[in-house]
């Protein structure tokens, strides 16, 4: 591939330096490929949350459908605006995120989302691990992206607050009062 040789000047007349179109015109922080695939770890889990939503919204049956259809509905909307929140912080930081649905059926630490029709109380059940499992990978990550970016792991507190409520509120679904 040929190099596009457009350029422009950049900083005082003394030294100035050339840059092609290839190269990054912001100047800044720049993540570490293990600060990236950190925040690429979550993003997929995050893209692959709002999928399996959709599915489970789709597919719902049962008592508290409508409920569970609108809590779902909440869940997936957090998530789609978590992971766009992601990816474009890896833009700032010079990442290259993918979200494409291979990466995301190959890295994903969410389990599959079954076929077909799902009673509600077993889409709650399911959903709740799933929301566990994205929570789980950005604890995971935490402390090392805090070290190296902490307004990074600033994020990443806003997603892990959120999505804990959430897995409290939708198991709460299921659950019966302590000790009775």
């Amino acid at each position: 591939m040929a190099e596009n040789k457009t350029t422009k000047k950049t900083g005082s007349s003394k030294g100035a330096v050339k840059t092609t179109r290839q190269q990054n015109a912001e100047k800044g922080f720049t993540a570490s490929s293990t600060l990236a695939g950190n925040l690429q770890a979550v993003l997929v889990d995050l893209l692959d949350l709002a999928i399996q939503g959709k599915q489970a919204h789709w597919n719902v049956v049962g008592r508290n459908f409508r409920d569970t259809h609108r809590q779902l509905d909440e869940i997936i909307e957090d998530a789609r605006t978590f992971s766009d929140t992601i990816a474009e912080r890896m833009r700032a930081l010079h990442a290259v995120p993918d979200g494409r649905s291979a990466t995301i059926a190959k890295t994903s630490s969410l389990p599959e989302f079954p076929a077909g029709e799902v009673s509600t109380t077993e889409t709650i059940d399911l959903v709740t691990a799933r929301l566990e499992a994205a929570v789980g990978t950005a604890r995971d990550v935490h402390d090392a992206v805090d070290e190296e970016d902490p307004t990074s792991a600033d994020l990443l507190h806003a997603i892990i607050e959120r999505l804990e409520q959430f897995a409290w509120m939708v198991s709460a679904e299921n659950r019966s009062p302590a000790g009775r």
